[in-house]
């Protein structure tokens, strides 16, 4: 598959007329991500006499995954962010459609620095990992910060105003009933409760919408990048909060006894001026185990159609979170 990868490149980028005597070197695929592939390599050409070099990776659409994204919209995200202050990735070229690369696929400069899910509870100090925790959140309260009007994201992306957790709920239930192989009645019980506790948006944002450490490339201790902006939207802000705070993910967001969520809470109302409403935000915490319900139906159907080879299917964990977080102790 390499080869044909590479030659794949090798006529995309030809045609792109990036430079002459045009090679693709070091072309290998990458584990980091489980909903595109993800391949690393450096492209080297001739300009004016001299070789240039320039690390990149290419992002291609895989025949199934956990969830389906637009590489298009991807791709606008980060051209347009390349106006902010916030690290991204440069954006260097698309095939929308997959005429070239098979696939929709996007290059991208390739950052240095290395990922890692479980940095806050790793080996590190204690210090110095408190100190990532509070730069993760204000990183997050950065992108939520950023004036999308001014960076005309709202061209490409639609503002959903105070509707945003139906809209995202719409969304999510329409991804579940294309998908899904049989009945969740834990599903459905969650998909009524948030119909009837559905809160109003009282700011809209870029969300990121899959926010974790794993999506953050550091050099040393230093963030260089957020990366994986496939999912981003306008809406709710508290759809990130939401996801950073689910008790799915708490080894990767908080440290026990140093970083809770009360500390988290503070420090991004502080950087952004918004007050979290607790009411509000135990929806879109509970509505994070939902999408993750719903990305493991993805799965497991991208699996049994021969599209992916991961057989993800909603675990007992995941749904007992998800029916823990939408149960009306006052009903």
């Amino acid at each position: 598959m390499a080869e044909n990868i590479r030659q794949l490149l090798a006529d995309f980028l030809s045609a792109q007329r990036v430079g002459a005597g045009l090679r693709i070197l070091d072309l290998q695929r990458i584990g980091v991500g489980r909903s595109r592939q993800n391949w690393i390599f450096d492209l080297v050409v001739s300009r004016a006499g001299e070789e240039y070099r320039e690390p990149l990776i290419l992002r291609r659409d895989p025949e199934g995954g956990l969830v389906e994204t637009d590489r298009t919209i991807e791709f606008k995200v980060l051209r347009a962010l390349e106006a902010s202050d916030v690290p991204t990735p440069k954006a260097r070229w698309l095939d929308a459609h997959g005429a070239w690369l098979g696939k929709p696929s996007l290059i991208m400069c390739r950052e240095p620095g290395e990922c890692d899910y479980l940095v806050l509870n790793g080996e590190r100090p204690a210090v110095v990992r408190v100190q990532l925790a509070h730069e993760f959140c204000d990183l997050l309260a950065q992108v939520h910060n950023i004036d999308w009007e001014c960076l005309r994201l709202n061209e490409f992306l639609d503002d959903p105003g105070p509707d945003a957790a139906r809209r995202e709920l719409s969304n999510w239930v329409a991804v579940l009933r294309h998908d899904q192989l049989e009945s969740h009645p834990e599903l459905d019980l969650a998909i009524d409760w948030f119909e009837r506790h559905a809160p109003r948006s009282i700011r809209t944002v870029l969300v990121h919408a899959d926010f974790k450490p794993g999506n953050i490339l550091l050099q040393g201790d230093k963030i260089v990048a957020l990366l994986d902006w496939e999912l981003a939207h306008l809406g709710d802000p508290l759809e990130d909060i939401g996801w950073v705070t689910q008790p799915l993910r708490a080894r990767e967001h908080l440290i026990p006894g140093s970083w809770e969520l009360n500390d988290l809470l503070g420090r991004y109302s502080n950087s952004t001026g918004l007050d979290v409403d607790p009411i509000a935000l135990r929806w879109w915490t509970a509505f994070s185990s939902f999408k993750t319900a719903v990305m493991q139906v993805s799965g497991l159907r991208s699996f049994l159609d021969g599209r992916s080879d991961e057989p993800f299917r909603p675990t007992r964990r995941v749904l007992s979170t998800l029916l823990t977080a939408t149960t009306d102790t006052e009903d």
